[in-house]
């Protein structure tokens, strides 16, 4: 072997990348990622068109089918089953018998032999026509499959899908069969169109980030929750990806961590969903109803990520533009079928007045002395010239060939005025199609109206859409624990039981600490956690609660002493702040905090200097009204430069020298 002919060094590095790159791309192409002509995943397109080709009318056990599609789909009958139950279960294009399973209490189907299915009407009427369909061979060669089924109807929105490929993921909510019809329409006439989702579980959806199903968009939907009495909360619709059985689960899960207080939870669901919350005495049905929004899936939030394949690669495209591509492409599609019946109704309409020409004039007798084909063709279209001027194109010789094996009975039993009539019959068939292709969008409008009439009684709205505030999560929990403190080794938490006890929190609560050094931290709460040994200030931390803090510190050691008033205003957990100026050796020696700024008016003290020489009043009144409230990073005014023993409380209803100190 030459030294060109040697094979090229491929790295190790090189090949697996290149295989990892084909992998993925597979992945994408023929498994998780809907195509926008279709809207369906191949494993859903292989089994509708498996249903199409097994259909005569009764149902077939889906076994039959999943068996059928292995000649299409080449991933095992598992998978396929579970997509054909999916199929079933959005009611649109299968129609199924038996335990198709339950979306709402989450319970599976039977196995594939004991439930049968067949496609609807609908199904039929939108998704197949073999003229229009663009083929491919399958996996093994052995048959040919659909490229994409020619549906005309804007299957992927009613639908929705969900997949997940190698690093590219795929989520389309399902949205209203009707509204969808409507949309259609206006994108035709040249309307706005707004459209979101719907779902067969009903719920309450806030739409207003839903940003066209793209990423970074999302829905929030709530479980209609009905306040029967002041012991009794009915749950009677579940939100979307979320079962009946799974939510009681929730709702005491919820309850044994304490953040919600109920007695009893029932579930109740068969046709419809009906969950059963019992109260305890004493109990708000309102808040324990927003503690359910709050902590439980009775509101979940569902992120979109509308992707396709388009041209065969994967694309991401926004619910409204997948929408206006649907109604366009199933005009061209209309289109197609139009120009396919009037080419096959010309072709009827030119045979047929071959055939009257051909009787009529008796052409066929002129056969009897022929010797072979050929001279049976020449005598044919010899005897045709004088009429072809009648017809609308040219006379081939597959026309000639055809006439001359026409039966002889039929021939002598021919009757003009019938032939007649049916070429009127005709020539108004072609009139009417030319006149639908002249019109198009407006056939198309009438496509999708007719659609929508036989169709769309009982596929009503489910999901009501609303709008409603995010539930604050801290103003619903049950305060069910005690925060503790252990000043003298600085740790605090609802797990110190045998410590100091300061006030009721929940497990949600953040809580404020403030140290003799003036700094501030906000900490999630904990059973124990470090402080720093005995702090000024340790409370629950409610950002909606607007105090106002009064305190008196010393600069560093030796350093003047400051007042300030303030309030704490926005902070980050975790995060140290100064209130004080952050020298060493500051230190807090006076500290209040009060509800309003009138409370804080009133607040006099008595700052208490250290003697000194020819310092005689000792001890000095101080009004917190006499400075502004500020911000907590102000320094704060000055009150003394001279070294304070002590600040206390002035005694009320007492005479104070408020003169100059």
């Amino acid at each position: 072997m030459s030294q060109d002919e040697m094979p090229a060094e491929v790295s190790l590095r090189d090949m697996y990348s290149d295989y990892f790159l084909d992998y993925a791309s597979y992945v994408i192409l023929e498994r998780a990622v809907p195509y926008v002509e279709d809207g369906l995943k191949p494993v859903q397109r292989r089994i509708l068109h498996s249903l199409n080709e097994l259909d005569d009318g009764r149902y077939n056990k889906v076994a039959n089918v999943v068996g059928n599609t292995m000649k299409y789909h080449p991933h095992g009958d598992a998978s396929i089953g579970d997509a054909m139950v999916g199929l079933g279960q959005k009611d649109l294009l299968i129609d199924t018998q038996g335990n198709w399973g339950n979306v709402l209490t989450g319970d599976r189907a039977a196995a594939p032999r004991y439930i049968e299915a067949r496609l609807t009407p609908f199904a039929k009427e939108i998704t197949f026509n073999p003229k229009t369909t663009e083929w491919t061979p399958s996996y093994d060669g052995r048959n040919q499959e659909p490229v994409f089924l020619p549906v005309k109807f804007p299957l992927l929105l009613a639908q929705g899908v969900e997949g997940i490929a190698v690093g590219l993921a795929c989520k389309i909510l399902p949205h209203n069969f009707n509204e969808l019809l409507d949309a259609c329409i206006a994108v035709l006439r040249k309307e706005a169109i707004e459209i979101f989702p719907d779902f067969l579980t009903g719920g309450i959806m806030d739409a207003s980030d839903y940003r066209e199903g793209l990423r970074g968009g999302k829905v929030r939907v709530r479980a209609r929750v009905e306040i029967e009495s002041k012991k009794l909360l009915r749950i009677t619709e579940v939100p979307y990806g979320t079962t009946t059985g799974g939510l009681m689960d929730n709702i005491v899960a919820a309850n044994e961590k304490g953040k919600i207080k109920i007695a009893k939870v029932v579930d109740n669901t068969a046709a419809h969903a009906e969950i059963l919350v019992h109260l305890p005495t004493g109990a708000d049905p309102e808040i324990v109803r927003d503690a359910l929004y709050a902590f439980t899936d009775c509101e979940v939030s569902i992120s979109g990520n509308a992707c396709v394949i388009v041209d065969g690669k994967p694309q991401f495209m926004g619910v409204h533009d997948i929408l206006k591509h649907s109604a366009f492409h199933t005009k061209d599609l209309i289109q197609q079928e139009l120009e396919i019946k009037l080419g096959e109704l010309n072709d009827k309409w030119h045979f047929s007045s071959l055939e009257k020409i051909f009787i009529e004039n008796e052409i066929y007798l002129k056969m009897k002395d022929c010797k072979s084909m050929e001279e049976v063709i020449k005598v044919i279209d010899k005897g045709l010239t004088p009429f072809k001027k009648l017809l609308q194109r040219e006379v081939v010789e597959d026309d000639i060939v055809k006439l001359s094996k026409l039966p002889f009975l039929r021939m002598t039993k021919f009757d003009s005025a019938k032939a007649d009539e049916a070429l009127k019959a005709l020539e108004d068939s072609i009139a009417e199609v030319e006149k639908n292709l002249r019109n198009l969008t407006r056939y198309t409008i009438s496509y999708f109206k007719n659609l929508q009439k036989k169709y769309g009684k009982g596929r009503e709205r489910k999901t009501e859409i609303s709008s409603f505030e995010k539930v604050d999560r801290t103003q619903v929990v049950v305060a069910n624990e005690t925060l503790y403190i252990d000043r003298k080794n600085g740790f605090a938490g609802y797990g110190l039981k045998k410590e100091e006890a300061l006030e009721k929190c929940s497990e949600l609560d953040d809580i404020i600490v403030i140290g003799t050094d003036g700094k501030m931290k906000v900490m999630k709460v904990a059973e124990k956690l470090f402080v720093g040994k005995r702090p000024q200030h340790i409370a629950v931390f409610r950002k909606d609660e607007v105090k106002i803090y009064s305190i008196i510190y010393r600069e560093g050691r030796d350093g003047p002493v400051r007042a300030k008033r303030f309030k704490i205003g926005g902070v980050t957990r975790d995060k140290e702040y100064d209130l004080a100026t952050a020298t060493k050796g500051t230190r807090i020696l006076y500290f209040a905090i009060h509800d309003s700024e009138a409370e804080s008016n009133d607040n006099v003290v008595l700052v208490h200097l250290k003697a000194q020489l020819r310092l005689r009043n000792l001890a000095r009144p101080f009004k917190f009204e006499d400075i502004a409230i500020k911000g907590r990073g102000v320094r704060g005014n000055l009150v003394t430069k001279h070294a304070v023993d002590r600040v206390v409380r002035a005694p009320k209803n007492q005479e104070l020298d408020l003169g100059d100190a």
